[in-house]
């Protein structure tokens, strides 16, 4: 029979789950990712066409 019962390592329900899980949002990451190709686009062309 298999054990149903959860595990001593996860944590309670009320603690707050922190900054890594916030970070494997899939929309924060795709909004991280176009702020940042933004970025890197405008330095790109600071540095070879200005």
């Amino acid at each position: 029979m298999l054990d149903t019962k959860q595990s001593e390592a996860a944590p309670p329900n009320g603690e707050p789950r922190g900054c890594l899980f916030a970070l494997s949002q899939p929309p924060l990451m795709i909004f991280l990712a176009v702020i940042g190709c933004l970025l890197l686009m405008a330095a790109l062309h600071d540095l070879l066409w200005l």
